[in-house]
């Protein structure tokens, strides 16, 4: 009992922190900045994804010129369809637009360089976490997972795969980031075998990653805050969906920091 009501209360600092944050000045700015990329159709996203799945933010090659970023030499486009309107026609509903798709050319954030991005998710720093690490490592051998060092290509910090049962986290992280996306990666590993919905899967395991890290000391404010936020819509929709998602949380919480004191916590897996 005393465990739950440790991370209802930290779950509580969470939408505290996260309201906060979407009430500021910076928050504001990252909206405006984010206004201006291209919002794609579903068939677009499922291209983008199947050429470059680590893909995470896209745009053509003038629209990163005018973010002040240039396509770095040699690298290949990801094709997507762009609509073209040719004319409209009268019938006996009204007008319509006559249209018909091209193939063209955009890039991930990932193969661009250039000016340095707004961004509300601030990297954790400290290489002192090195042997919680190895502790995470260690539960999820025992859920059945195995961690691999991986170099992704971007900004991505780590992933997860139930079909091959493994869990990748980026090697040149420090070891306090290491730890929070392996506390992160595992959460996904308990709770995600199957998504109905990435942004309440990312919601729930950055969650769950803020209690286990807080538990070893390790505070993720500036990298948790705004990543939630940014999944789940802001201060208001974030509050109400941590809620809504707050007996997964704690229960994958419970898993992880259980495991991390056995003899308190025997593990259970969900």
């Amino acid at each position: 009992m005393a465990t739950t009501n440790r991370h209802a209360e930290l779950l509580g600092k969470l939408t505290d922190g996260i309201a906060d944050l979407t009430s500021s000045a910076q928050w504001r700015r990252y909206l405006d900045f984010q206004s201006r990329f291209h919002r794609y159709s579903p068939g677009n996203v499922l291209l983008i994804l199947a050429q470059r799945p680590e893909a995470t933010r896209v745009a053509g090659y003038r629209a990163w010129q005018a973010h002040e970023r240039a396509v770095s030499k040699g690298e290949r486009a990801i094709w997507i369809l762009a609509p073209m309107v040719h004319r409209t026609r009268t019938t006996a509903d009204g007008e319509e637009c006559v249209r018909s798709f091209k193939w063209v050319p955009v890039f991930d954030v990932s193969q661009t360089e250039g000016r340095e991005l707004p961004s509300i998710c601030q990297p954790l720093s400290g290489d002192d976490a090195a042997a919680d690490f190895v502790r995470l490592a260690d539960i999820a051998t025992l859920i059945g997972f195995r961690v691999e060092d991986h170099r992704f290509d971007g900004p991505t910090n780590g992933d997860c795969c139930h079909r091959r049962r493994r869990i990748r986290v980026e090697a040149t992280r420090s070891s306090r980031q290491r730890v929070k996306t392996l506390a992160h990666e595992l959460a996904h590993a308990i709770l995600h075998e199957t998504v109905e919905d990435r942004s309440v899967a990312e919601l729930e395991a950055e969650s769950t990653a803020y209690v286990v890290c807080q538990h070893l000391g390790i505070d993720t404010a500036e990298y948790t805050f705004g990543y939630v936020a940014t999944w789940a819509g802001g201060g208001g929709a974030a509050v109400a969906a941590i809620k809504a998602s707050c007996g997964r949380i704690q229960r994958a919480a419970d898993v992880i920091v259980g495991a991390l004191a056995p003899t308190e916590h025997p593990l259970t897996v969900i």
